[in-house]
């Protein structure tokens, strides 16, 4: 249930943010906007926070999910809408809103479901081991 909740949140956002992102600026159908808007949820929730989110954190899964949702809104916005300029500004300004709204998306997901966040395996001082040091013998030199 918590799962279709957020789905649900994602796809609200993303109806807000293409209206404003493509229709409040530019002329882009409401089927365009629902449409963008589906694709967004389903391919952002799938990489974005159920893969990204626990293994890379959160500020690294906003910065993919920002340029996902980028470029998904270029590539199929070049199908779909006419104008060069439209796409651009469109798919930037909603790109900017959606990763607006998935911080706090992903604080809901990081306090309210399973997803934990792996940790990094990082320096381990007890195991810093000190320089070893050697000579390295010349095969040609005979002792």
């Amino acid at each position: 249930m918590r799962h279709i909740s957020i789905l649900l949140l994602k796809f609200i956002t993303c109806l807000i943010a293409f209206a404003v992102g493509l229709d409040l600026f530019f002329d882009a159908t409401i089927v365009d906007i629902i449409s963008f808007s589906l694709l967004v949820t389903i391919v952002s929730y799938a990489i974005g926070d159920r893969i990204i989110l626990p293994r890379l954190g959160n500020s690294n899964a906003l910065a993919i999910d920002f340029f996902l949702n980028y470029t998904m809104v270029w590539i199929f916005g070049s199908v779909l809408l006419e104008s060069y300029v439209q796409i651009g500004w469109g798919s930037l300004l909603s790109a900017f809103l959606i990763t607006g709204a998935e911080v706090i998306v992903h604080r809901i997901l990081l306090k309210n479901t399973d997803v934990t966040v792996q940790q990094k395996a990082g320096f381990n001082p007890k195991m810093a081991y000190g320089m070893e040091m050697g000579e390295e013998r010349d095969p040609r030199v005979k002792r």
